[in-house]
C-alpha cells in the first residue's frame, strides 16, 4: 500500500517543494554528511526524474496526508518543472566532490575505529574503490616500513559465506579493516547477509560464528566456530540499497543500513559521470602514466564527451582504455576505440 506524504519545509536542489504532495519511498533519513532526506516519487510532476530526495530538518517537515490528496494536486496538473532550477555543470561538480571528500574522511574514520561500518554505493568505474584504497595504503604504510602486518584486507569478486566467514575471522582485531569491493554476490546469501550484520552489530561484543557443519577448511586454517569480531567493515558496490525491492533481502539490507554509515555517491545521469571524469583528469590523476601533453589529454577528454552516447558505458576505466588506444597507436585510436569500445551501431 502506498504511503503519501505532503512535505510542510523542505527542498529539492534550490527549489521550495512546501506543500506539494508526493508518493513516499522511503522514510526519514540521515546521511554520513549530516544531510536529512525524505525520499518521495516525483516522476508525475518532475519529467525525466523518478525518485528525488527532499531535504528537510526533521520529521515534522512532512506529514502522511491522504490518496485523495494526491489526487487532487494532479488534477490541477502542478508543474514543478518550471520551479525547479536546474543544477549547473559547476554545482554538480561541488556536489561531487563534496561526497568524495566524504568519503575520504569516513574511511579514515573507519581506520582510526570511530566508524565500525560502511557502505558506498555508485555506479561502476567513478572511483569508489581508488580513495578508499588509497587511504588504506597510507595508513597502512607504516606498517609496511615496520615489517608489520598489514591491518587492511581487501576482497573483490565472488565469497561464499565460508570465505566470508574466514576473511572476517583473520582480520577480527581492533584496528582491522577488511573491503569487500564488487562482491554483490554476497547480497544474494542470506548466510552472507546474517554474518554481516552480527559484525557490523551495535552492541559492545559482536560475536562471530560458524553455524553449519564443521569445516575441514576452518580446522585447516585454524579458524575456530565462533570468535569475536572487533574490526571494521567497508562495502563497496554499485547496488543502491535504498532502491532493492526484493521481499527475501530488502529486509537484510535495511538491517545492514541502520548499523552502517551509507554513502550514496549520486551519480545516476550521464552528465554527472563525465563530470566525475572530467574532475579526476583535472586533479592530475586520471592519466598518471600516459606521458600526454595536456592536448593529447584533451583530445581523449573531448572524445569522450562528444561521442558519451555510444559507448558501452561511461566511467573512468573507459577513459583509461581511450588512453591505451592512443599510446598504442597515436594516428589511428580512434578508430580502434570506434570498433572495441563503442556500441555496434555506433559509426
Amino acid at each position: 500500500m502506498t504511503t503519501f506524504v505532503r512535505i510542510t519545509e523542505g527542498n529539492y536542489r534550490a527549489t521550495s517543494m512546501a506543500n506539494k504532495v508526493f508518493p513516499l519511498v522511503k522514510d526519514f533519513t540521515t546521511t554520513a554528511a549530516g544531510n536529512r532526506f525524505v525520499t518521495v516519487n516525483a516522476s508525475a510532476v518532475i519529467s525525466d526524474t523518478n525518485n528525488i530526495r527532499v531535504k528537510v530538518k526533521n520529521r515534522t517537515s512532512f506529514a502522511v496526508v491522504t490518496e485523495e490528496e494526491y489526487n487532487k494536486q494532479q488534477s490541477t496538473k502542478v508543474a514543478i518543472n518550471a520551479l525547479v532550477k536546474p543544477e549547473s555543470d559547476k554545482e554538480i561538480g561541488e556536489r561531487i566532490a563534496e561526497r568524495f571528500d566524504v568519503l575520504d574522511l569516513m574511511t579514515q574514520a573507519t581506520i582510526a575505529g570511530d566508524v565500525r561500518g560502511m557502505i558506498v554505493t555508485g555506479p561502476p568505474g567513478v572511483g569508489k574503490s581508488f580513495g578508499v584504497e588509497a587511504e588504506l595504503e597510507k595508513a597502512g604504510l607504516f606498517d609496511r616500513v615496520a615489517g608489520k602486518r598489514v591491518r587492511y584486507n581487501i576482497v573483490k569478486g565472488a565469497s561464499t559465506a565460508l570465505g566470508l566467514y574466514a576473511n572476517l575471522y583473520k582480520y577480527s582485531n581492533e584496528g582491522d579493516v577488511t573491503v569487500f569491493d564488487d562482491c554483490d554476490g554476497v547480497l544474494q546469501d542470506e548466510v552472507c547477509l546474517n554474518l554481516l550484520k552480527g559484525a557490523l552489530d551495535s552492541g559492545k561484543k559482536r560475536r562471530l560464528a560458524w553455524n553449519s557443519s564443521a569445516s575441514t577448511y576452518l580446522e585447516k586454517e585454524g579458524i575456530p566456530e565462533n570468535f569475536l569480531f572487533k574490526g571494521a567493515v567497508i562495502f563497496i558496490t554499485n547496488i543502491k540499497f535504498d532502491h532493492v525491492r526484493s521481499p527475501k533481502i530488502k529486509d537484510h539490507l535495511e538491517a545492514l543500513m541502520s548499523r552502517c554509515h551509507y554513502l550514496d555517491l549520486t551519480m545516476d545521469s550521464m552528465r554527472e559521470k563525465l563530470i566525475r571524469i572530467r574532475q579526476v583528469a583535472d586533479t592530475g590523476n586520471l592519466f598518471t602514466g600516459y606521458n600526454f601533453n595536456k592536448v593529447q589529454e584533451e583530445e581523449v577528454m573531448s572524445f569522450l564527451e562528444t561521442n558519451k552516447d555510444n559507448f558501452r558505458e561511461m566511467s573512468i576505466r573507459m577513459a583509461l582504455k581511450l588512453s591505451d588506444l592512443r599510446k598504442i597507436s597515436p594516428d589511428g585510436w580512434e578508430k580502434l576505440a570506434r570498433s572495441t569500445c563503442m556500441h555496434r551501431s555506433a559509426k
